[in-house]
């Protein structure tokens, strides 16, 4: 896809993530619109995956650490084609396969459920672990979101990745500086991030999480890191594309209403059509 194929996709993608959230009248939509755009670039260009062959073998795996999110990765692998996308509209309804937190058992195209804040990194450095030992060719990618690396678990998984040189392990760390009761460091500051990981054994790339230019580059850049796993860390804006919803930590967990619901689709189909000018 071209740079403005991408980005017409995730305005796409941030679309379905307020539209999920308002049915559902509950969930989680800053942290799904501050990852929407990697979780576009991940399912669109990055991923070794087909939409209608969910299980194959040598697929790359996807792990959502930060699983309250899953709205944004609903919407992107609603995009995509792993089902239609008016499943969205079912989210953490009962009798849906689209829950508040990721299910492996009901959602096409999940690799892990999710949702306990520490644990994916633990799942994701165990697949990639599995894949060293028994020679595939899969590459293993895990979202984690800032705030969930307050979690000593987060470190112990970073420990372990790097001991095993877990090469085929890209962490991607949302840095959208917001957890749900306000910023990161008044609530407990894991900064510096990029010189932790390093000193846990990590190759450290920093972008905008917002440019895709940069985001290919340091996709394409962990792909050739060798004997160490690689780490992403993305500064974003918490709620972007929806003009009240950004930098606003208010928007962590609370759905918008039927008015809240209009303005902001109004603001990305605005979005969308400006896209399609350029």
């Amino acid at each position: 896809m071209t740079k403005l194929e991408l980005q017409k996709t995730a305005n796409e993608v941030r679309k379905g993530i307020v539209t999920a959230v308002h049915s559902a009248k509950s969930g989680h939509p800053g942290g799904s619109l501050s990852a929407a755009d990697v979780f576009t670039y991940l399912y669109f260009e990055e991923l070794n995956i087909d939409p209608k062959d969910p299980k194959k073998p040598d697929r790359d795996r996807f792990v959502l650490s930060k699983g309250h999110t899953a709205p944004g990765l609903y919407a992107a692998l609603a995009e995509r084609g792993f089902f239609p996308k008016e499943d969205l509209t079912t989210l953490r309804h009962i009798g849906s396969h689209l829950q508040g937190h990721p299910c492996m058992q009901h959602t096409p195209g999940l690799d892990m459920s999710s949702g306990s804040l520490g644990q994916g990194i633990s799942a994701a450095v165990g697949m990639a672990l599995s894949a060293k030992t028994f020679g595939d060719s899969y590459r293993v990618y895990t979202l984690l979101g800032d705030g969930e690396l307050q979690e000593g678990q987060v470190w112990e998984a970073s420990m372990f990745a790097s001991a095993k040189k877990l090469d085929n392990l890209c962490v991607i760390v949302d840095n959208n500086n917001l957890q749900i009761d306000g910023t990161i460091e008044e609530v407990n500051s894991p900064y510096p991030i990029d010189e932790k990981f390093a000193a846990f054994g990590f190759h450290v790339i920093q972008v905008d999480g917002h440019d895709f230019d940069q985001l290919k580059a340091a996709f394409d850049e962990a792909r050739g890191v060798k004997g160490q796993p690689a780490v992403i860390v993305m500064k974003t804006v918490k709620g972007k594309g929806v003009s009240f919803m950004e930098n606003n930590a208010s928007w962590h967990g609370t759905a918008p209403n039927d008015e809240q619901f209009a303005t902001a689709m109004a603001e990305l189909e605005k979005a969308g059509e400006a896209l399609c000018q350029m």
